[in-house]
């Protein structure tokens, strides 16, 4: 018994005799094709050559393919193939935006081993008066335990990394949050600094930035010329999905919400810092999903970061009109630095350990370029973040800048997490001010890198990477993944 096909084969334009355009009605063929028992199937039969299955090998199944099959005028067949859309066609290695219940508790799980194993060394490096970065010890014994594990059993350490995926996409995709509390409370910050201090400052990080840029940059390219180590590709890096309308309208509904129970009852959670969390949090959080969503062109204007940081404010001042209660009461709620009763910059802020410890998996994820190209590497980084100490200190007294506002702002070259550790053990210094000083001066390189690096001459791709995180640590320098910027 023969089947039939309908086909509906429409023809866009075409001309009358009156030499106007006018449209033609779709043409309907009914076409009758043999019995599937004598021949093969119509969908075996349009698989291109490629596609189709070897002799004796397994069948390709046919539900894996789409096919249109068009009619001209003439009522000639024009066969094309159309595979389907994939989950991940677009992604190129992006994760998942949604995960299941087993993804959400694998999540917990290594992220909560993360946060629990940073409080564990904080705890521990403050019980026994060790000055030294507890994060940053947590880092290299995680390094060297996959190391260790790469050379004893390589399955063991794949395992490993793969278990702790989902924490490092989780920080990787809300690290710039982490660095925005101490932008929402700068107007707190700088208010006891006199406008002639705080000219100085901004010529001491923009100024510094672009020296620091050159001497990493001239550094890597004289280092690569003595070495002459060819560059290999560096290991692909899972992209975090992108930003979904359902998280924008849950972290919408939370914002008003919670936003409303605070106007009525200021002190509903015990405190007003914590009544205050949930609305202040949604609000940064909003301002990063709307900034991350704007155009590429505005973006060099308009950073991510600085809409985070105005939606913060902004919801600040909000509440201070409307509770009465003055914006510099909430900003003040927003980072307390009271673990007993957290703001919403504390939460942030609270992760910023574990930003530290997760660079050992990225590290070791590029341990074979790291290797390859530790000479450029380290001696750039060492020799860049030697001249962006001294240089700071030394342009400080020169220019006249009060000595607690020198030392806040020495750490400028060094990661937030890193920057803070580091100024603790100085007396007088505003931690406040030393983690704008990193993120401003971030900020300026995110936005005119690429043009100064250009006007500089500075093509070579690892070149590009060292001076472009030069005003890190190394460890930083893993995340630019050596491609030209």
């Amino acid at each position: 018994m023969a089947t039939a096909s309908l086909v509906l084969a429409p023809t866009p334009f075409s001309r009358s005799r009156n030499s106007k355009l006018s449209l033609k009605k779709p043409s309907i063929l009914l076409q009758r094709f043999p019995k599937a028992s004598s021949h093969k199937p119509f969908s075996s039969r349009l698989r291109p050559p490629s596609s189709r299955p070897p002799p004796g090998g397994p069948a390709i199944p046919a539900a894996r393919f789409r096919f249109l099959v068009a009619c001209d005028d003439d009522g000639a067949k024009s066969k094309g193939l159309i595979p389907p859309r994939s989950a991940g066609a677009d992604g190129g290695g992006t994760a998942v935006g949604f995960p299941n219940v087993l993804g959400i508790l694998h999540l917990a799980a290594s992220l909560g081993i993360i946060l629990g194993a940073d409080k564990f060394l904080k705890q521990a490096f403050a019980a026994a008066a060790i000055k030294f970065p507890s994060a940053l010890f947590g880092m290299f014994c995680v390094f060297s335990v996959l190391m260790v594990l790469d050379y004893v059993a390589p399955s063991a350490a794949m395992g490993l990394m793969g278990f702790f995926d989902p924490a490092t996409l989780f920080i990787q995709r809300w690290l710039p949050l982490f660095y925005v509390p101490s932008l929402v409370v700068l107007p707190l910050a700088v208010r006891d600094i006199p406008a002639a201090s705080g000219l100085k400052i901004c010529f001491i990080l923009v100024g510094g930035w672009l020296a620091s840029l050159c001497v990493a940059g001239y550094t890597a390219i004289t280092v690569r010329k003595i070495v002459r180590t060819e560059m290999i590709p560096a290991e692909p890096m899972t992209k975090p999905s992108p930003f979904t309308s359902v998280e924008l309208w849950a972290w919408t509904a939370i914002y008003i919400l919670t936003f409303i129970l605070a106007l009525v009852s200021p002190i509903a959670l015990g405190t007003s810092a914590r009544t205050c969390l949930p609305f202040l949090l949604a609000a940064t959080v909003l301002g990063y999903m709307l900034g991350s969503g704007l155009p590429s062109n505005v973006k060099k204007v308009f950073h991510p970061i600085i809409c985070c940081a105005f939606a913060a404010d902004l919801a600040a001042l909000a509440y201070g009109y409307f509770s009465r209660s003055g914006m510099d009461a909430v900003l003040a709620d927003y980072l307390t630095k009271v673990s007993s009763n957290p703001g919403a910059g504390d939460i942030l802020m609270g992760f910023l350990g574990s930003v530290i410890i997760s660079f050992a998996f990225s590290m070791f994820k590029q341990r074979k370029l790291v290797k390859r190209h530790a000479a450029e590497i380290f001696s750039s980084v060492i020799i860049a973040t030697t001249f962006s100490l001294y240089s700071t200190a030394i342009i400080g007294r020169a220019v006249g800048l009060e000595s607690t506002f020198t030392i806040s702002i020495l750490p400028r070259c060094i990661t937030v997490a890193l920057a803070l550790s580091i100024v603790s053990l100085f007396e007088g210094a505003n931690s406040s001010l030393t983690a704008a000083a990193v993120v401003v001066t971030g900020l300026v390189g995110a936005n005119f890198v690429q043009a100064v690096m250009d006007k500089l001459q500075l093509h070579d791709p690892i070149a590009r990477g060292i001076a472009t995180a030069s005003r890190f640590s190394f460890m930083d320098f893993t995340y630019f993944r050596m491609i030209p910027l």
